[in-house]
C-alpha cells in the first residue's frame, strides 16, 4: 500500500483494527456518532481503502466483510518515518526537543522516554 490513508479513512481503519471483519453497516455502527456519517459515506471510506489496498473483503451471502491487509503496527511505523521524515530531517532528536521547547512534554512523558533511553542501552 503506498497511497495515504486520510484522517477520515483513517477513522474507518480504527475501527476494523480494534475488531474485524466487519460488515459496513457494522462499521458504520462503530463510527463515532459525531461524525454525522450515513452508510453510504462508511461505504465510500471502504471502496477507497479497498482501492488502496488498505483492506480485503470477502463474500457473506450478500454482504461483503471487511479487513485491514495492514496491521496497525506497520501503519503507525510508516506515518512516523513520514513525519520524522519530512518535518525533522529523519530524526528523533529535533523533534523531542521541539516537544519539549513547546512545554508540550509532561512529566510522565520525560519519565516514560527516560525509561525508553535506559531500555534501549542495556
Amino acid at each position: 500500500m503506498t497511497e495515504r490513508i486520510s484522517d477520515a479513512e483513517h477513522a474507518v481503519m480504527e475501527v476494523l483494527w480494534r475488531q474485524a471483519p466487519l460488515g459496513a453497516q457494522e462499521v458504520a455502527d462503530r463510527i463515532d456518532p459525531e461524525r454525522g456519517w450515513s452508510i453510504r459515506t462508511v461505504k465510500t471510506m471502504l471502496s477507497r481503502l479497498l482501492a488502496k489496498g488498505a483492506l480485503v473483503h470477502e463474500e457473506d451471502g450478500r454482504r461483503y466483510l471487511y479487513r485491514p491487509a495492514i496491521a496497525r503496527d506497520d501503519f503507525v511505523a510508516r506515518e512516523s518515518r513520514r513525519l520524522l521524515d519530512r518535518m525533522f530531517g529523519g530524526s528523533v532528536s529535533p523533534l523531542v526537543a521541539h516537544l519539549a521547547e513547546r512545554d508540550s512534554l509532561t512529566d510522565e512523558d520525560i519519565a516514560e522516554i527516560e525509561a525508553l533511553l535506559k531500555e534501549l542501552k542495556s
